[in-house]
């Protein structure tokens, strides 16, 4: 689906108050500069809002596609929610507080993928591993984290533990497709970009899902989700859904 994948190619980083280290903007041969374009789409953001049809359709998508997944995937959870309570005595779900539309926050429900004491191996293991520890401070995220299940490191790797978050669409806290709902310490990443994440309800699955995911530095992830705000569309959304099993099954970007 060449409509996503050159688009957003074409979609300039976002540099300056973005993260925690700014560097200057680069040079683009192509299309407008930077300062330009991110004016404009400041400008623009919430003039482009969709029409009250549009957010209706939207909503009702949501809700029946949800639902279904959620109807003819029951069995297979029923099973997955078997195997991760043998593999790991403990609570079923991780239930988080993470970020939504207009800033709001949430309950956002998974599969529990990690051993029970995560907090505390995590710290544990950033205080005995400088590499982890900056790892962790890029992206938020470890390659080789401590606090996986065995059984967990599969179902991640493949996005099962995102299933229940089929609850959190059909309650209006999520959207099919949407930026990744985040939590509360990232969003100084988003620096003045974070009106953009919150003009939109978080997805469980986006366009950073389907563009590389963990292997996509956090800056352009930012770029992504501005560039998925702006151009958001039911056209866009189907789009992206088509390729979300493609990236699944190959997995890429996950861990």
């Amino acid at each position: 689906m060449t409509l996503v994948s050159q688009s957003v190619c074409d979609t300039p980083d976002i540099e300056g108050d973005v993260g925690s280290n700014p560097r200057p903007a680069r040079d683009h041969s192509r299309g407008q500069s930077l300062d330009r374009w991110m004016n404009n789409f400041r400008s623009s953001l919430w003039q482009s809002e969709p029409s009250i049809s549009m957010s209706r359709l939207s909503r009702a998508i949501d809700i029946v596609g949800a639902s279904l997944i959620l109807l003819i995937a029951l069995p297979f959870l029923c099973l997955l929610a078997c195997l991760l309570a043998f593999d790991s005595p403990g609570p079923l779900f991780f239930i988080q507080r993470r970020i939504g539309r207009g800033g709001r926050e949430f309950s956002c429900i998974k599969f529990r993928t990690m051993c029970k004491n995560a907090d505390a191996a995590l710290q544990q293991h950033l205080s005995n591993s400088s590499a982890a520890r900056l790892e962790w401070a890029r992206d938020q995220k470890l390659r080789a984290d401590p606090r996986i299940t065995r059984l967990g490191a599969l179902v991640r790797k493949f996005s099962l533990d995102e299933f229940p978050q089929l609850i959190n669409i059909i309650k209006g806290e999520m959207s099919l497709v949407g930026p990744r709902p985040i939590v509360a310490s990232e969003i100084s990443r988003y620096g003045g970009y974070f009106n953009a994440y919150c003009a939109v309800r978080p997805g469980l699955t986006g366009l950073w899902q389907v563009s590389g995911r963990n292997n996509v530095s956090y800056r352009r992830r930012v770029s992504i989700d501005c560039y998925y705000v702006r151009n958001k569309s039911v056209l866009l959304d189907m789009a992206i859904l088509l390729r979300t099993g493609p990236a699944v099954l190959w997995a890429k970007g996950s861990y």
